[in-house]
């Protein structure tokens, strides 16, 4: 039994089917990243062989926050820096569903911040792409928590005192289990790393570098770039975590020097989901609590039911 009858469906899926049928007019500047971040993920679902009601995006507030309102599947606009926490809760109650969660740079790893870190501790069960382009583009270009240091804007016109976070070592050290970085530019690579991202069992996090060319000039295109899976001076094995931290270090570094390191840099395929551990320990019920909605047999429980009493 699944909460939807197209979950389980045996078919091949076309990409054109994560396009809208009414397909809304993109509001994104011209030559702005987050149409490849678009383009690479209706690439990708295919190549898991999932339908659109099978999909799930929640996104935040921001230029990426349009994201599900120009891809064809369930959608929820959450508020600024949470998209996070309202996609945990939906995977929790229907894990049949492919959950994808999307923010900005400022979305994700500034407002947001914290339940990046939480959500990637607990390793639940989703894809979370956080479109960083160093800058606030929505709110016309203020300095965001990956600008450089000295980068100008219109709140640090003198330049940024502060040098910008390490998102990759930052999701490291949180606890994630896929970790990842591409870029708009890379859309072969991009699609790649999204399909691999989403079938993966755990918290995937994809730093997709998406250059702003309305408000933050000075990223320019992101270019070049090397994949580090293909080239003979950075390659690392991606299941050592003290390599993987070594070579985050390094791409986190170049960044900002004009070498653009782009490819997988961890994954652990052996650490259960949050779901499993909740299950492991009798704290999560098998039967998804979606389901549970369309079985007319099924018998609630309630709270009192489920905690001993205070004694």
């Amino acid at each position: 039994m699944s909460a939807f009858n197209a979950i389980g469906a045996d078919r091949e899926i076309e990409d054109e089917e994560f396009t809208p049928g009414i397909e809304p007019q993109p509001t994104w500047c011209p030559g702005c990243g987050d149409f490849g971040v678009l383009n690479a993920l209706k690439q990708a679902m295919p190549k898991v062989g999932r339908n659109p009601d099978e999909v799930a995006v929640f996104t935040g507030i921001g230029c990426s926050g349009k994201l599900n309102s120009y891809f064809e599947s369930y959608g929820f606009h959450t508020i600024h820096g949470r998209s996070l926490p309202v996609a945990r809760a939906a995977k929790l109650a229907n894990p049949g569903v492919e959950v994808i969660a999307a923010g900005g740079d400022g979305d994700g790893y500034g407002i947001g911040g914290n339940h990046f870190i939480h959500t990637a501790r607990e390793n639940h069960d989703m894809t979370y792409i956080v479109f960083n382009n160093e800058i606030f583009g929505l709110t016309k270009g203020q300095t965001s928590p990956t600008s450089p240091k000295g980068h100008k804007s219109k709140t640090q016109p003198s330049g940024s005192a502060k040098d910008p976070i390490r998102p990759l070592t930052l999701s490291l050290s949180a606890g994630a289990s896929y970790i990842a970085r591409t870029a708009a530019v890379n859309p072969n690579q991009a699609a790649e790393i999204l399909a691999e991202a989403i079938q993966h069992d755990g918290f995937a996090h994809v730093d997709f570098l998406t250059q702003c060319p309305t408000w933050n000039k000075d990223a320019k295109q992101y270019v070049p770039y090397t994949d580090i899976q293909d080239s003979d001076e950075y390659g690392h094995d991606i299941n050592d975590r003290a390599e993987a931290a070594e070579a985050m270090y390094d791409a986190e570094s170049k960044l900002h020097e004009g070498e653009i390191l782009t490819g997988r840099f961890y994954v652990d395929d052996e650490r259960p989901s949050y779901t499993e551990e909740k299950q492991a320990i009798g704290e999560m019920p098998e039967q998804p609590l979606a389901e549970r909605y369309f079985d007319e047999d099924t018998e609630w429980d309630r709270s009192y039911q489920l905690l001993e009493k205070h004694k």
